[in-house]
């Protein structure tokens, strides 16, 4: 297995360990965030336009060994599990086996009897019927809500989660290192290691790396997932100060006149390894301790997206693109770690 803290080329046979109570979930070093799929805002989802590109990513990523998929209850709302437990239903049983499924439970009282400990059990039992499978591989929180209750009991409601098998490992998302530290020492009281968390981090927000939450992951073998690594599209090349991207896109909202000199950087880069930018967006991530989860919602971009394997940007390269980098907002819940 190996470690995301090490200097070593990762590749589409590299495994990084999820720890989990009972089993361990051994993923690859990039996973497919599927935000937009079913999601209407932002990205404005359609089946009639949208489902073929899904099905082109899906399909290639497993043919590539690479099948790890981060969905959640909240994305559609409900939708984007739907989409997966529909591609997962043309699975054989063999075929499942390789696919790697993590999701996410809302704790914000959009859906019924979810403001209590026991509606995570309840949320993860309506996921899995919606998945379409018995067991996900993690099932992470997805905001740090606390509105009747407490880590304590976020807690206690993921490790009953585990007990019962319906996830072989548990995370969290957004959360900040005091956060973040609470919940693991809490599950650790039930033996449950906290495998993940799921942040925020592009080189357009490094407040992860500047803050010590990286390296307060690392500390206890908790594997960050970077979600939004290509700034919602802003870090792929597809757009500049004269293309600018349409709709609300927050993550990575900053001045062009920042962005164009960084991305001028990485098409030195990318035009040199003779690999896409959004590869060398990837990689930089992966070059600082976590595993990127870059969205994808046709199979060029999936294949685009896969390019991020099989390289190491040099220290020097890391260096200079640091140097361009935006340490980036904070925000109380959906960008708190």
């Amino acid at each position: 297995m190996a470690s995301l803290k090490t200097e070593t080329v990762l590749n589409h046979s590299t495994r990084v360990i999820l720890k989990g109570k009972k089993q361990n979930v051994e993923v690859p070093a990039t996973c497919c965030g599927t935000w937009s799929w079913g999601e209407k805002r932002p990205w404005g989802y359609t089946e009639e336009r949208d489902l073929p590109g899904i099905k082109e990513v899906w399909n290639l990523l497993n043919k590539e060994k690479i099948g790890f998929y981060d969905g959640a209850e909240g994305y559609g709302p409900l939708e984007n599990e739907r989409i997966i437990g529909k591609l997962l239903k043309d699975m054989t049983e063999e075929e499942k086996g390789e696919v790697i499924i993590a999701t996410k439970w809302l704790p914000f009282p959009i859906f019924p009897g979810r403001l209590w400990p026991v509606g995570i059990v309840g949320a993860l039992k309506k996921s899995l019927e919606r998945l379409g499978v018995k067991q996900v591989d993690l099932y992470q929180v997805h905001i740090p809500v606390f509105l009747f209750y407490g880590i304590e009991g976020i807690a206690k409601g993921l490790a009953e989660c585990v007990e019962l098998g319906l996830t072989k490992t548990v995370g969290v998302s957004n959360y900040n290192e005091e956060q973040m530290v609470k919940m693991y020492d809490e599950l650790k009281k039930y033996g449950v290691p906290l495998a993940s968390n799921q942040i925020e981090y592009n080189l357009l927000r490094t407040v992860p790396e500047k803050s010590g939450l990286l390296a307060a992951c690392h500390e206890r073998d908790i594997v960050p997932l970077a979600y939004s690594p290509l700034a919602q599209g802003r870090l792929t090349g597809k757009y500049n100060s004269k293309n600018l991207p349409t709709g609300r896109r927050m993550y990575g909202n900053q001045p062009w006149e920042i962005i164009d000199p960084l991305l001028e950087a990485m098409k030195e880069i990318a035009e040199k390894r003779a690999v896409p930018i959004s590869a060398v967006a990837l990689n930089w991530v992966m070059c600082k301790g976590a595993i990127p989860l870059g969205g994808a919602r046709n199979g060029k971009q999936a294949g685009e997206n896969s390019k991020a394997l099989g390289f190491r940007l040099t220290n020097e390269e890391v260096e200079r693109l640091d140097g361009l980098s935006v340490e980036g907002n904070t925000l109380p819940i959906v960008q708190a770690g």
